[in-house]
């Protein structure tokens, strides 16, 4: 009798996970995947703030990573391509600023009162409702940078004696819900959308205070020299805070 073949196996899936999940590429194709389906959304929704692509990326790279059981440092390995462009796409803001270099000069002063106005605003209301809701001192200290871009605010939170990590997570969600309110506050304010009255680089400026990195995007997304105002807010707001946030902290 010839003997058969023993039979053909497929491997399991969870064993085929494993294989997958140490190519670092998955987890950059994940992410990848996930802001364009945010985007996706984001344009069926005819552009609606609410609709955030980054807000949506998140949920859904946050539910897989819970799915699969995969740690953050095992998705970063693969995503810090993307985090590495970070860089570039910072210094690429240089180029909005120098076409619309007459415009910034000629609202030096405006600026120069808002961005004052903005980062007192930013650090003082997040230290002072946090203290008055009975949040931990670590709790206070790491809120108070939230409204700077993640590499600095982490900085300083460290500085003064925050939780780098914790500020992290904070600085995100605030650029999220930042993106997402900023423009129908605004209309709610009822600032013209005309650009000829200057309100575009008002609302860029805003954003740029309030929401960092993710804000711009957005006011890129809406109005060119809405983007270039956001910013300049946002390295300007960055330096600032820096430079207050461990005097403040200290009356508290």
């Amino acid at each position: 009798m010839i003997p058969l073949s023993p039979p053909l196996t497929i491997p399991a899936v969870d064993l085929l996970w494993v294989y997958l999940s140490q190519s670092p590429l998955l987890w950059l194709t994940a992410t990848l995947a996930a802001y364009a389906v945010g985007h996706s959304l984001h344009r069926r929704a005819a552009g609606n703030p609410l609709v955030n692509p980054v807000a949506i990326a998140v949920m859904l790279l946050v539910g897989v990573l819970t799915a699969t059981g995969t740690d953050y440092a095992t998705y970063f390995d693969g995503a810090q391509f993307v985090h590495f462009l970070l860089g570039p796409a910072t210094v690429a803001l240089a180029v909005p600023l120098w076409r619309n270099l007459a415009e910034v000069r000629r609202r030096l002063l405006p600026m120069a009162v808002a961005l004052v106005a903005g980062s007192l605003t930013a650090v003082i209301s997040a230290v002072a409702l946090a203290s008055l809701l009975g949040a931990g001192p670590q709790t206070v200290l790491s809120l108070a940078p939230k409204s700077v871009t993640t590499p600095i605010a982490m900085g300083v939170a460290e500085r003064i004696g925050g939780l780098p990590s914790l500020t992290a997570v904070l600085v995100i969600l605030t650029g999220i819900v930042g993106a997402m309110v900023a423009t129908p506050l605004l209309n709610a304010l009822r600032l013209s959308d005309d650009a000829k009255t200057g309100d575009w680089a008002a609302r860029g400026f805003a954003v740029g205070v309030a929401a960092h990195g993710i804000g711009t995007a957005r006011a890129f997304q809406v109005h060119p020299l809405a983007g270039t105002f956001a910013g300049i807010a946002m390295g300007l707001n960055g330096l600032l805070t820096a430079i207050l946030a461990p005097v403040l902290v200290s009356f508290f």
